[in-house]
């Protein structure tokens, strides 16, 4: 019997200590196996090559539990290790047998996993006691025992092992319990070894038989050991990836298509990518992309291997060149991890362009549910902007699709204002704007329908990138400034009327007065009162809301603008009843108002003509005295008309049917608007 301490030192065991600063302890599992895949495939590579010449027979792994004994096994049939090479690849842990093989078979070597010695130690996690019982495929070979504790010492002895290969068995130490729970083990063989390359069975297959579930005798095998990624692409069918998404993700709309990626140089990458329906939600799930390392799983998140947007993809990447273990800060600055990301986002516009290019009525139905993932990538994006911008849609409020190119050439004559600027009219809300649509369109002009969730990022990110344009919403200000032509109309009403109507259509509504009454010189067809909110100031809140660091924009209040028409019959119509019935009072406080007012520029040019220290405080007492007076005068004429506004039925009744026309009139004042409608008829 051996007896010795493993050779560990502060350079050769730095890896392992990396390894289990970034590691669950579940790994021990997803390794112990990996070693054994790697053992079975090396034999498999030495009979292709006719190194090994006996029968590979049966190569499944099995793991099985013992809770009596406290013990996970893990059996492999690989090629086993003599007692030198036990004592070379465990306790000399700065030796690999995987670099060792990879020299002497690396052309065929492509299949193999694991650095042996080193996920090895892992178990160690889990374990206050693991044996290793071994026997090499050479001819004549012995069985061999390693024992360790954990600590350095071990020990290795004859053993009995009736064909090749290697058990590895773990003692569960008392923290780790919960590991010699069946459902734990499947659970986790599925989530790290679902698609190995070689079988591993755990436990028998079960039926229902007489009343319960009673094994058969028959391995349940949980992998699928040929997944669809490793296939060419040339020997899949449509219906076989639709299968393998299913194999993914049991539950789950279907997905829109896929990408199968299979990269030789300069790095080795293989994988399939699910566009799936994505609905115009916040709510995306962005673990759905799984990585694996030569067919062992390594992680689902992927930010950082990939890029933020490709995140909402579904399915599979597979490549050699990702390490297992590292940090999260490692795989962001690691070269082929950029590469590889880079590679992918290309691969991604390249397969939108081809089936947008061969198929565009099909890429048009299902642009709804690729939206939200292309915009994503358009905005953080460059590369990714560049080649997608060429066929991104836009889809107008008729349904109708257009490339960029194409709805530029459509608008570009009738929406292109006085200052050379092309307007991009949208809508939010085909039907909560549908009376500001039906405007525009009776305009000539066409609107667009951007009802998505990234649609204010996408606009504001498209106005730097699109020549000399600007998006305005078709609800921010009147029919005539939306899109500025040259071309003006004179005000049928005078100016100092205008000024008293300002006054009374300022009129309480859900508790905010409306902040800016404006009239504006339209054609008499048009409506009397519509109101508008400032593009700028809604699409910042609208991005305060979606986190675009915008937050003291979402603090403010709504705020619109109530824009009366100056040519509109009701407008004078108003202004002719509110002559007849508040004349003279009116007339009055004008005489008043007009004499304080001469009185206090007389006053104030007297004292312009002294400086400040030479008047005396009786002449500033008689100055503010009659600025008072101004202003009790002008708040008693704005109360008059303040008061005539919200007592007449007519303003009251316009002011709702703006509201109405812009779906914000609801609730009380909703069913006040419907009484007053009928007792008007």
């Amino acid at each position: 019997m051996q007896t010795g301490k493993i050779g560990v030192t502060t350079e050769n065991i730095f890896p392992i200590i990396k390894k289990f600063l970034y590691s669950d302890h579940e790994i021990f599992l997803r390794e112990l196996i990996s070693n054994a895949v790697d053992a079975t495939q090396k034999l498999k590579t030495m009979a292709s090559v006719g190194d090994y010449k006996g029968e590979a027979g049966n190569t499944t792994i099995y793991v099985s539990l013992d809770k009596k004994k406290k013990t996970i096994k893990v059996s492999d049939q690989g090629i086993g290790m003599t007692a030198e090479e036990l004592d070379k690849y465990l306790n000399q842990i700065a030796f690999s047998s995987a670099n060792d093989f990879l020299d002497k078979y690396k052309d065929q070597a492509n299949s193999i996993i694991g650095h042996f010695g080193l996920g090895f130690y892992s178990s160690f996690m889990v374990s206050d006691k693991v044996e290793v019982v071994t026997k090499s495929w050479q001819e004549g070979a012995k069985a061999v025992k390693w024992t360790c504790d954990g600590s350095p010492e071990y020990s290795i002895e004859d053993s009995e092992r009736e064909s090749r290969g290697t058990d590895v068995i773990l003692h569960i130490d008392k923290e780790s319990k919960d590991f010699l729970e069946e459902d734990k083990i499947e659970q986790l063989l599925r989530k790290y070894c679902k698609f190995l390359p070689v079988e591993i069975a755990f436990g028998k297959e079960k039926e229902w038989k007489d009343g319960k579930m009673v094994e058969t005798g028959k391995d349940k095998i949980i992998n699928n050991t040929k997944p669809a990624w490793t296939l060419k692409p040339s020997d899949l069918k449509d219906e076989d990836y639709q299968k393998f998404y299913r194999e993914l993700y049991p539950s789950g709309d279907e997905p829109l298509f896929n990408i199968h990626l299979n990269v030789d140089y300069p790095f080795k990458l293989t994988g399939i990518l699910y566009f799936p329906k994505i609905k115009s939600n916040i709510e995306i799930q962005k673990n759905k992309i799984q990585l694996y390392s030569n067919q062992v799983f390594v992680t689902d998140s992927v930010e950082g291997i990939v890029p933020e947007f490709l995140t909402l993809l579904h399915g599979v990447l597979d490549s050699p060149d990702i390490p297992l273990n590292v940090s999260r800060s490692y795989l962001q600055s690691d070269s082929n991890v950029k590469k590889i990301s880079s590679h992918i986002t290309k691969k991604v516009a390249d397969r939108l362009n081809d089936i947008f290019k061969n198929n565009r009525e099909e890429f048009e139905k299902k642009w709804d549910n690729l939206k939200l993932f292309i915009e994503y990538g358009m905005i953080t994006e460059e590369k990714f902007y560049e080649k997608v911008s060429k066929f991104a849609l836009l889809k107008n409020t008729d349904d109708k699709c257009f490339t960029y190119e194409e709805y530029e050439k459509l608008v570009k004559e009738n929406q292109t204002d006085k200052n050379k600027t092309l307007i991009y009219l949208y809508s939010t809300n085909k039907t909560d704007q549908y009376a500001y649509i039906e405007k525009a369109k009776a305009r000539g002009y066409d609107v667009l329908n951007l009802d998505g969730q990234l649609d204010v990022h996408l606009i504001n990110h498209l106005e730097t990138k699109l020549k000399e344009c600007r998006f305005v919403r078709v609800d921010s200000d009147i029919i005539d400034k939306l899109i500025q032509k040259d071309e003006t109309r004179e005000s049928k009403l005078a100016a100092e009327k205008q000024d008293d109507l300002k006054s009374v259509f300022t009129v309480k509504t859900k508790g905010k007065d409306f902040y800016n009454v404006t009239f504006e010189n339209l054609d008499e067809n048009e409506s009397p009162v519509t109101i508008t909110q400032s593009e700028f100031m809604r699409r910042m809140k609208d991005m305060s809301q979606m986190g675009g660091g915008m937050n003291f924009y979402g603090e403010l209040p709504d705020s619109y603008n109530l824009v009366l028409n100056s040519n509109h019959k009701l407008i004078h119509k108003i202004s002719e009843d509110l002559g007849a019935e508040k004349g003279a009072e009116l007339s009055a406080n004008d005489k008043e108002r007009k004499r304080l007012k001469e009185e206090v520029e007389f006053m104030e040019k007297e004292h312009s003509k002294k400086k400040p220290e030479e008047l005396s405080q009786m002449e500033k007492d008689d100055l503010e005295k009659l600025r008072k007076e101004l202003e009790s005068i002008e708040n008693s004429r704005k109360d008059i008309l303040e008061s005539y506004g919200a007592e007449n039925r007519t303003v009251r009744q316009l002011v709702d049917l703006a509201l109405l026309a812009n779906n914000m009139l609801r609730g009380e004042e909703l069913s006040a608007f419907v009484k007053r409608s009928v007792e008007l008829m």
